[in-house]
Parts: C-alpha cells; sequence; structure tokens
C-alpha cells in the first residue's frame, strides 16, 4: 500500500510536468447536505450550489486524467469518477446565487414574477398620483416606501385624516404616518398572494432538486471522496516539487539509507544534507559531537523522513535512498521539564524512555536526544548504556545522541552499535553540519574555550586534570581525524579522475557513434549505386538477349552474316563501345547449341576467357578443361566444341612456356581501395594468375592503419586458390605487401 502510495506521487509530479496543475474548484464537504437530502428535507440554494461545484470538479478532474495507460494508478481514481453533467445543468441553471433563484426554473415561477411584476407596477401608477399630484402636500416627503411588506405613503401627521387609508407604522418622532391609500389595499392584497405563491414553487423547486441529489447520492458520495483523494496525492506532488523531493526505494529489510537527506522544514537551498545508514551491520548510532553541531537535527531528519514515506510523501533526499516501513516510531528529543508537574530535565526525559521501553518492538525505530544528561555523568552514563544495551539485544532501530565518552567507547567496542560524529571546524568554531559514520565526535571544549580567550595557563590545567583514558581516547579520535581527511583527500583526487575518465570515454563513445553512422550513410550511398549499376546491367543484359534472339531467328537467311554484323554493331553502340575492337563487344555471340554431347578429349573454347583447352573431365554439367599445364573448372554452357574440320591437323610441339595470352601480371597495386572494391580486383588477379600457372604473386596494399592488410589477409586465408601467404620481407615491401604462394 505505502509502495503505491508513493508512485501515485511520482505519476501526479508527471502529470504537473506534463499538464500542470488540475482544477479542483471551489468544492467543499458536502457529506452533510447529502445526508439531509437523504431524511428528505430541502437543501438550500447554497448547499445545492455546493454541490453542483464538486460535480464540475469531478467533470473537470475527469477530462484532465487521459494518460490512463501511462499512468495506471491514477486512471483507477479516473475510472471512479462519475460525472453528472445532468444534475450539475439542472441546478446551475436553476440557481444563480445563494440567494437568488432564476426566472426559468419552471414556468409557473415564470408567471408568478410576471404577474408579481405587473401588481407591483399598478401600485406604483397609483400612487404615483400622490406623490406628485395634488396631494402631494400632505405627504412628509414624494416618496413611496414599503412597512410590512405593503406599499403605503409618508403623510404628515396634521394631514393624516385627509387620506383615507390603513395605517402601518409611525416615525419615531410622531411627526410621519405610513399611510396605506385605501385605492391600492386591494392590489397590495394581490401582490402579497403572489409573493407567497412565488415563496411556494422555489421551495417546490429545491424540494425537486434536493430529491435529484438523494437519487444520485451514491455516485456523488463516492465522486466526493475520489476527488478529495486526488486532492491529496496532488498536494503531495506539488510539495515533492517544491522540496526537491524524491520517492524513495521502501525496502522489506529493515535498512535505513538515505542520501543527502535534508530536514523537511529547512531551507532546502541552504540546509547542508546528511547521508546516514542504519541497518545493516549495525542496528544502533550513537552520535557525537559539539552542542549546535546537528545531531538533533539528524535525529529529526531520521523520524521525520520515515513518517513522511509512510504516509505516501516523497522524502527530501537523492534518488536511491531507502526506508523500511516501521510499526511505530518512538521519540524522545527535547527539554519537557515542568515546574506544575515538579519533572527535571531527567525526570521529564525518565518518563518518555520508561513509555518507549514498554512499547517498542523488533519493528519499531527509537530516537534518544542527550540521553543520559540531566543527571551525574558517571550515573547517567551507565544508564545510557544500559538503555542502548536494551534495544540493540531487541534488533529494533535506533539512533542515539550524547556528549558521553563510556557511550563512544561503548560503540566502539560493541557489535551491531557504530559511532557517528558531526563535524566541527576548529579553525572557524563553526560546525560543518556534516555527520560521518563510524567515527565518534570530539567535544572539541578546550579548543572552543581557547578561542574564546581563556588563557593558555588555565586550558593546559584543565587538560592535566584528564585521566590518561580520557587523554588517550581523545588522542585515537584526534588521530582518526587525521586519518580520516587524509582518505577524503585521496577520494576526492580519485573521484577527479574518474571523473576525467568518464569523460573520455564519453568522447569516444561519441566518435564511435559517430564514425558508425558515417560507415552506415556510405554504406547506404554504395548500396544505391550498386543498385543502379545492377539495374543498367539487367537493362543492357535484356538488351542483347533480345538481339541474340533475333539473330536466332534470321540465321538462316541469306543475309544472316551482314545481320550478325549489325547487330553486333548496335549492341556496341547500346552498351557505349567506340569500336569493333572491343573485347567485350567480339564476346556477344548468339546462344550456342553444341552439335554433340561433349567427351573426354574434346578440343574447346571458353567463352569467359577466350582461350581454347581440351576436356581431361567430366561431371555432369562441370567440366575440366586443360590449358597448356593449367587446369580450369567451369561449366558445360561456357564451352564452344571447335569441330575436327575446324581444326588444323600440325606437329606435335615439344613442350614450351605458357602462352603469352595467359600470362598475367606477377603484381597487382591496390593502394588506395576500400575493402569491397580491392577484393573484386584480388580475384580477378587471382584467376588470372592460376589460368597462367604462376607459382606466387605479390599483393601491394601499403602500410597505413592496417585496416586494407587485414580484409586482404581474411579474403586470401579462405580462397582454396592460395597455398599460403606471408608478408614481405626487406626489399619486399615490408608489411606493405603480401606475396601469396599458388596451389
Amino acid at each position: 500500500m505505502i509502495v503505491n502510495m508513493q508512485k501515485e506521487v511520482t505519476e501526479a509530479k508527471a502529470y504537473l510536468d506534463v499538464k500542470g496543475a488540475p482544477s479542483f474548484g471551489s468544492a467543499k464537504d458536502i457529506t452533510e447536505y447529502m445526508a439531509m437530502a437523504s431524511k428528505g428535507a430541502m437543501l438550500s440554494m447554497q448547499a445545492l450550489l455546493e454541490i453542483a461545484s464538486v460535480l464540475t470538479s469531478v467533470m473537470s478532474l475527469s477530462s484532465y486524467l487521459t494518460l490512463g495507460e501511462k499512468y495506471p494508478l491514477l486512471d483507477s481514481y479516473r475510472q471512479r469518477l462519475l460525472p453528472n453533467k445532468y444534475l450539475r445543468d439542472r441546478i446551475t441553471a436553476a440557481i444563480i446565487a445563494e440567494d437568488m433563484m432564476a426566472d426559468s426554473a419552471s414556468q409557473k415561477l415564470l408567471g408568478i414574477r410576471q404577474s408579481i411584476k405587473n401588481a407591483s407596477n399598478k401600485i406604483r401608477d397609483i400612487l404615483q398620483k400622490y406623490t406628485s399630484g395634488s396631494e402631494s402636500k400632505y405627504l412628509q416627503e414624494n416618496i413611496v416606501t414599503i412597512r410590512n411588506g405593503r406599499y403605503v405613503v409618508p403623510v404628515k401627521n396634521e394631514y393624516k385624516n385627509e387620506i383615507k387609508g390603513l395605517v402601518h407604522d409611525t416615525s419615531a418622532s410622531g411627526s410621519t404616518v405610513f399611510i396605506e391609500p385605501m385605492q391600492i389595499v386591494e392590489a397590495n392584497n394581490r401582490l402579497r398572494t403572489l409573493e407567497a405563491e412565488e415563496k411556494a414553487e422555489m421551495e417546490r423547486i429545491l424540494y425537486e432538486l434536493s430529491a435529484e441529489c438523494d437519487k444520485f447520492s451514491h455516485e456523488i458520495i463516492s465522486s466526493y471522496n475520489t476527488l478529495c483523494d486526488i486532492a491529496v496525492i496532488f498536494a503531495k506532488a506539488e510539495m515533492s516539487l517544491a522540496t526537491s523531493s524524491c520517492e524513495p526505494v521502501i525496502n522489506k529489510n529493515k535498512y535505513i539509507n538515505l542520501i543527502n537527506a535534508r530536514h523537511p522544514l529547512l531551507d532546502k537551498d541552504k540546509a547542508v544534507p546528511i547521508s546516514v545508514y542504519l541497518g545493516k551491520n549495525f542496528t544502533t548510532l550513537v552520535i557525537t559531537g559539539p552542542n549546535t553541531g546537528g545531531k538533533t537535527v539528524t535525529l529529526k531528519t531520521i523520524g521525520l523522513l520515515s513518517m513522511m514515506a509512510q504516509t505516501g510523501l516523497h522524502i527530501p533526499c537523492d534518488d536511491g535512498s531507502t526506508i523500511p516501513v516501521f510499526d511505530s516510531i518512538l521519540a524522545d528529543i527535547g527539554d519537557e521539564q515542568s515546574i506544575e508537574q515538579s519533572l527535571s530535565t531527567f525526570s521529564a526525559h525518565m518518563v518518555n524512555i520508561v513509555e518507549i521501553l514498554r512499547n517498542f518492538t523488533p519493528n519499531s525505530l527509537i530516537l534518544f536526544d542527550e540521553l543520559g544528561a540531566g543527571t551525574d555523568p558517571l550515573e547517567g552514563a551507565a544508564l545510557a548504556q544500559s538503555i542502548l544495551e536494551k534495544v540493540t539485544s531487541c534488533k529494533c532501530l535506533c539512533a542515539a545522541t550524547t556528549h558521553y565518552s563510556e557511550l563512544k567507547a561503548y560503540a566502539l567496542d560493541t557489535p551491531g552499535v557504530s559511532n557517528a560524529s558531526c563535524e566541527f571546524d576548529i579553525q572557524t568554531l563553526r560546525p560543518t553540519y556534516k555527520l560521518i559514520i563510524g567515527l565518534p565526535g570530539r567535544s572539541n571544549a578546550f579548543a572552543i574555550a581557547s578561542r574564546l580567550g581563556i588563557s593558555k595557563d588555565i586550558i593546559d590545567a584543565s587538560k592535566a586534570k584528564l585521566g590518561g583514558e580520557a587523554r588517550s581516547f581523545e588522542g585515537i579520535i584526534r588521530k582518526l581525524e587525521k586519518q580520516r581527511l587524509e582518505l577524503e583527500g585521496k577520494r576526492e583526487n580519485a573521484d577527479k579522475k574518474l571523473a576525467q575518465a568518464e569523460k573520455m570515454y564519453a568522447e569516444a563513445e561519441k566518435m564511435r557513434r559517430d564514425f558508425n553512422e558515417r560507415m552506415e550513410r556510405e554504406s547506404s550511398s554504395a548500396e544505391k549505386k550498386a543498385s543502379e549499376l545492377l539495374e543498367r546491367a539487367r537493362s543492357s543484359a535484356d538488351y542483347v538477349f533480345d538481339q541474340l534472339q533475333e539473330i536466332q531467328r534470321k540465321k538462316d537467311s541469306e543475309d544472316f552474316k551482314n545481320e550478325l554484323e549489325k547487330t553486333r554493331e548496335n549492341v556496341r553502340k547500346s552498351l557505349g563501345y567506340a569500336s569493333k575492337d572491343s573485347k567485350i563487344a567480339n564476346k556477344i555471340e548468339s546462344e550456342y547449341i553444341p552439335p554433340r554431347e561433349y567427351v573426354v578429349g574434346d578440343n574447346v573454347q571458353l567463352s569467359d576467357f577466350g582461350k581454347s583447352g581440351q576436356i581431361v573431365n567430366i561431371d555432369g554439367e562441370n567440366v575440366t578443361v586443360a590449358i597448356g599445364s593449367a587446369k580450369i573448372k567451369t561449366k558445360k554452357k561456357k564451352l564452344r566444341l571447335i569441330e575436327e574440320k575446324e581444326q588444323k591437323p600440325q606437329k606435335k610441339a615439344p613442350p614450351r612456356a605458357p602462352d603469352k595470352a595467359l600470362d598475367a601480371k606477377f603484381e597487382l597495386d591496390i593502394r588506395g581501395m576500400i575493402g569491397d572494391d580491392a577484393i573484386l580486383v584480388i580475384d580477378k588477379f587471382l584467376d588470372d594468375a592460376v589460368i597462367a600457372t604462376l607459382p606466387s604473386v605479390r599483393i601491394i596494399h601499403g602500410k597505413g592503419t592496417g585496416a586494407l592488410r587485414k580484409a586482404v589477409w581474411e579474403f586470401l586465408r579462405h580462397d582454396k586458390r592460395v597455398a599460403s601467404f606471408r608478408p614481405g620481407t626487406f626489399g619486399e615491401g615490408d608489411s606493405g605487401v603480401t606475396v601469396v604462394a599458388m596451389k
């Protein structure tokens, strides 16, 4: 439940950031009015307007809470809101103000009010002759007024018999008599009757509206309660923003860890935050240090933040702070001495402590301020130690402040108990308000007294009066403080270096991302260019095949040779070749169908290379062709049979070196190329080396960053044509050259 309460406030803070504060209008508590309506009572116009105000707020809030998918907890509240536009509109249409009903509340009320207006005008017209006619001389003032709800004229006492009518009142001095002339008595009677009818109709309308409210009583009360819950949640969220608070982690391990916590009532811009933890390695914390050093504020911060967390409030500390749920938080803080109750400081503390020791449980948080103070120091220290032993043995969490050295020593020697101190700057005689856990604090009484002007001989005499154990203990604390300061300096230095390393890492990460993005852009551009080249190649191939089919159809015609030459020329022009001597253009031939099946020993021509050789092996569609001393594996469809009649008989020639046409370059320079382009060139280069039966070749790739060499070696490592490869030696180009031994 507490976790949900915390998350509700977190969701409300997100709403405030996205949509601003919601409007709750002027909604007030309407439970009493709804109870009256349920008993059949007539609600006043003010009560009905307040109910309408609540309904307006419900409608507004329901329209505000629209981010349901992202914030499910607040959406569950929205689903409990039941807007009632019908009732809200009916009330606001009938009632204008707390004491005014609209004429349109009912047709009958409108008619009555029109009749009242007409009757009033008629009476005024009759009385007009008294105020402006010949009889005006009898009037004290030429006005028309009302007495007892009836229209009258103020007549001078001496002329009261001159105007016939009913006397309704007399002035305090007796000089004026307020008379209702007989001519308007009947009209006044009619007016009073109409006013009574108006009141009755208004009451009828109010009863009707009250009944409508009772009809929707359950929905209205439920929506009002939900409205109050949402208002509390958003109030918590606004407080969280105002105090720079955050949602704590609620743990079940009875562990407090407050990171840079601040007392909620202190100015967040001036308060020195404290970090305090309690419950893992120790359950009792003994806080020492000089007066006004912040010990009591530390206790109050622990207690208040624990209570805030359990009521669903965010706490003023950093993210990652965690706090458990306590079944009770018991505190003895402050001086409760009372003359009336004959309680001294010590007695007042003891009354509270007795109550705490009676009621605490292992799941309690106990806070003691100046435990054992107000009595003999030796007895007080012994009593305080016994009390701490009692609560520590129960494993409940406890924090206590003290000045007793005995308790500092107790905390040092006792498992489950730890010292803490509030830091004090000796140079400025001012507390820093920093809490240091693990180190007892010094009272610094001698240093403060000396700084304030106490003579050195008095200070020295005071130190001499200290026992040996006390001086030794103070010396140990002094050494510990020195070591702490040295360690803090080293830690700050380490933190700076860590920050620099993190900055360098962030910059390197940014460079890596930029490089990857640039490579992706270049790769995308290369893919686009390759796609365009492939599309152009496909178009060219389609054109070539169309021409080949046309030639096939015409191959039996008399003009076939001329048509073939003409087609070749058209293909050359289409592919962008300027002359007939282009190697690619000369390779374009009609689709070839061998006159018979190939057999081992046939002389064939390889269409890929334009070279002739002899078939030495046939394996299905795959054949092996010997060209000189080289053997090439290829497909049958890439061969052209050389008929016997086309072969010229020739004498067997002695073995000779490979044909110059098969000679390949011994060296390939790929410097300046990128990986994929270089691999394509190397692949063709190795094909030529195999055909030329070269024993080894050299690939010049340069040194540079080594990326191109790495790509080349990766390709050679998996190439079946390569027997081995190595970097060049001195005189061969060193690591800028790779020497490849061919199979």
